[in-house]
């Protein structure tokens, strides 16, 4: 073993092995935990190493995610539109599950990265070559928003902040529901898969396929009439 583990020090350093080391490291120890001198213990590097390959944290993270992106499925040849963006959104949604990280690091960067870039160009031409207008593709991706990568940005992060008891409090849930009875109302309503959940909050896989399908059919519906955002109604801002 000792010999093994020598052998892996003694591979070359190169952009894609600190890539696919990191993303391996936040899988296993959360993203939180991630930094470059954690990834280079991990390397059996010094941490100036890695500064040949990644200036800075934040190109570590964007290289993180493209490395995630790259994971996703191609276009399935034949298929029609709606059928191909289904698809590459779920498979999307697998690379995420399997990097639990990845939606929080793809909503921090402050601009898309050159692999996102790709992605979404691709997802484009889905629509394009389905015979959707550019006008409705438009706004088609901003319909879809952070579904083409997988996940739905929820209205708020429910999640317990560091130090937080996981244990809800009875007495606050009670307080909660009696101050606002409609929410609690359809918060009881659903039961959802938690291990299916993607990010914070209760985007499990029937929650997005049922929001992915909606979408989907009234993309389909707006497609066959012709629409374009010439329809809308006199006066209605842009």
């Amino acid at each position: 073993m000792p010999e093994q583990g020598a052998a892996v020090r003694r591979a070359p350093l190169n952009r894609e092995r600190v890539l696919r080391t990191a993303v391996a490291l936040a899988d296993a120890t959360g993203i939180d935990a991630l930094s470059m001198r954690r990834l280079a213990q991990e390397l059996g590097v010094v941490p100036m190493a890695l500064y040949k390959h990644v200036a800075n944290k934040d190109e570590l993270l964007d290289g993180m995610v493209d490395a995630v992106v790259g994971e996703i499925d191609p276009p399935v040849a034949g298929a029609g539109w709606r059928d191909a963006v289904r698809r590459r959104v779920l498979s999307a949604r697998e690379a995420l599950l399997r990097h639990p990280w990845a939606p929080r690091v793809i909503e921090s960067r402050p601009g898309p990265t050159p692999a996102v870039l790709g992605y979404l160009d691709s997802m484009v031409a889905l629509f394009r070559a389905g015979g959707l207008s550019a006008d409705l593709t438009h706004h088609v991706m901003h319909a879809m928003g952070s579904r083409l990568l997988g996940f739905s940005q929820e209205l708020f992060d429910a999640s317990p902040g560091p130090g937080a008891d996981p244990a809800p409090d009875p007495a606050a849930l009670r307080a909660l529901a009696d101050a606002y009875p409609h929410l609690a109302e359809i918060a009881g309503a659903a039961a959802h898969d938690d291990g299916s959940v993607v990010g914070a909050g209760c985007d499990d896989r029937f929650e997005f396929e049922f929001a992915l399908d909606l979408l989907l059919d009234g993309f389909e519906q707006l497609h066959h009439r012709g629409w374009t955002s010439a329809d809308r109604p006199a006066g209605r801002a842009t």
